[in-house]
């Protein structure tokens, strides 16, 4: 079992949050369909998951996603997604 908690940032403010949890095993294959999830229940578009957005969550526990990141527009800063197991 693991949880994420996923902020909207905007202006350095959370606007929008929620803690995704699923009872089976942490898999980072797994872990764009996590992303889509979590972006369903905030009701954003999924941005692109790179390389490097996979490794600083297995590194840091936490990644962000800023606008650039996402193909459509959004009203937000950033994304954040940090482990709480």
């Amino acid at each position: 079992m693991f949880r994420i908690w996923a902020k909207l940032i905007s202006e350095d403010r959370i606007v929008r949050q929620t803690t995704y949890q699923c009872d089976e095993k942490f898999v980072y294959s797994h872990f764009f369909r996590y992303l889509a999830e979590i972006c369903d229940a905030l009701d954003v578009p999924t941005p692109v998951l790179l390389k490097t957005h996979i490794f600083n969550y297995a590194k840091f526990r936490h990644v962000v996603f800023r606008p650039r990141d996402f193909m459509e527009s959004v009203d937000f800063d950033r994304l954040v997604l940090e482990n709480l197991s």
